[in-house]
């Protein structure tokens, strides 16, 4: 059975997209530590990204970093949610899913840093 809110459209589908969108994002501030420690990261290093002398593109790589960071997050997050819902049981295939989620924000984390790195050195 499809979601009763899939019948929306128009003005009132965005609308209330965007309302889901910035309850998510509250929701995922009020519950998840490493998501609040990633907006931390993200309040220190974009101004710094405005504010330092580096031509467009590469304020683009920083700025993108640090965006794409709090997606993967925000994705990962959903994942472990997700899966506990189902359930809290232990199982390999939970385990998994919630591991590659983690993955993801590792290698996330690596670019990250790599392309802070590579613009800031010139």
């Amino acid at each position: 059975m499809e979601s009763p809110y899939k019948g929306k459209t128009g003005f009132k589908r965005l609308l209330n997209a965007f309302q889901y969108s910035c309850s998510g994002i509250k929701e995922a501030y009020r519950n998840e530590d490493a998501f609040r420690q990633e907006v931390l990261l993200a309040a220190i290093m974009l101004p710094l990204a405005f504010w330092l002398d580096s031509p467009a593109i590469g304020r683009t790589l920083l700025i993108g970093s640090v965006l794409l960071l709090l997606i993967v997050e925000l994705l990962n997050s959903a994942i472990e949610a997700a899966v506990d819902r189902i359930s809290l049981d232990d199982h390999r295939l939970a385990k998994r899913a919630k591991d590659i989620g983690s993955a993801a924000v590792l290698i996330t984390i690596v670019n990250l840093a790599v392309t802070w790195m590579l613009v800031l050195s010139g």
